[in-house]
């Protein structure tokens, strides 16, 4: 059975911790960066953290102080550590591309793998 793209997942009490891991390969390590998104039942899904090449990174307001996204380039490893998580922090999560459109790195994205679930419960 092969390793499959995003792991790190689990089941964890509210105030947990997790740390997602996300296998990618040197040419995905466009200019646009990298990012994680999750989608909780019921929801759109939605962009929570991303990083770019030049090291700057975005959260989303919800996550913000409680995430890191990091990139290991040797390793080709794209991280996303998860602490004092939340009962609405439980989701499908999801590694990404953002799309390089009309000049400039777009929002929309492009996931090659299956998600890792992250159950957080009270």
């Amino acid at each position: 059975q092969v390793q499959p793209v995003e792991s790190g997942g689990g089941s964890v009490q509210t105030g947990g911790s997790l740390k997602l891991s996300c296998a990618a390969s040197t040419y995905m390590f466009s200019n646009c960066g990298l990012g994680w998104h999750r989608q909780a039942p019921g929801k759109e899904r939605e962009l929570v953290s991303s990083i770019t090449l030049d090291g700057r990174t975005d959260y989303a307001d919800s996550v913000k102080g409680r995430f890191t996204i990091s990139l290991d380039k040797v390793q080709q490893v794209l991280y996303l550590e998860m602490n004092n998580l939340k009962t609405d922090d439980t989701a499908m999560y999801y590694c990404g591309i953002p799309l390089f459109q009309r000049g400039s790195c777009r929002r929309t994205y492009s996931f090659w793998g299956q998600g890792t679930q992250v159950t957080v419960s009270s």
